[in-house]
């Protein structure tokens, strides 16, 4: 590669990392083919901050493999001390006709889902989040073991304006 597109490309990633001003925290996790029902995500987020509010979100990449038309999610959050907060959430994943919602040009989708809205940090210090799929089939019990078509899941926090 030459000294010119080496300058440019790093230019372009500059310019496109430098874009997201609201990004605080935003990492992912590779699930694999499949995300196992006992298969949890798990993030840190070190919090500095117990003044602002922030939004939180949970990100999930997604591929046609997909089979369902929403996902449920069970979300726990461990503020430093110990004390665990859980949420079980339901997302629409795909429009009636089947086809996935979230933002991409190929057939991966990325779905930004909101978990909390102007949320404040009560405590200073490491934060656990850890992201478990909880889907089951209609008129079923037990959970779906393997859950295709989710690629990627991922923990967001934003600044707010």
């Amino acid at each position: 590669m030459s000294l010119k597109n080496s300058l440019l490309f790093v230019f372009t990633v500059l310019l496109l990392v430098s874009c997201d001003k609201k990004r605080v925290f935003d990492q992912y996790k590779s699930l694999g083919k499949t995300w196992h029902k006992d298969s949890i995500a798990y993030f840190t987020y070190n919090n500095q901050d117990t003044t602002k509010a922030y939004d939180l979100f949970v990100n999930l990449r997604s591929n046609n493999d997909y089979p369902f038309n929403n996902i449920f999610l069970i979300v726990a959050m461990e503020a430093p001390g110990g004390l665990t907060k859980v949420d079980t959430l339901e997302y629409q994943m795909a429009n009636p006709d089947g086809t996935l919602l979230g933002s991409g040009f190929s057939d991966i989708k990325e779905s930004k889902l909101y978990f909390k809205e102007k949320y404040k940090f009560l405590s200073v210090g490491d934060y656990k989040i850890g992201i478990q799929q909880a889907v089951r089939q209609t008129g079923k019990v037990a959970g779906v073991q393997e859950l295709a078509g989710v690629t990627e899941v991922g923990f967001r926090v934003e600044k707010l304006d």
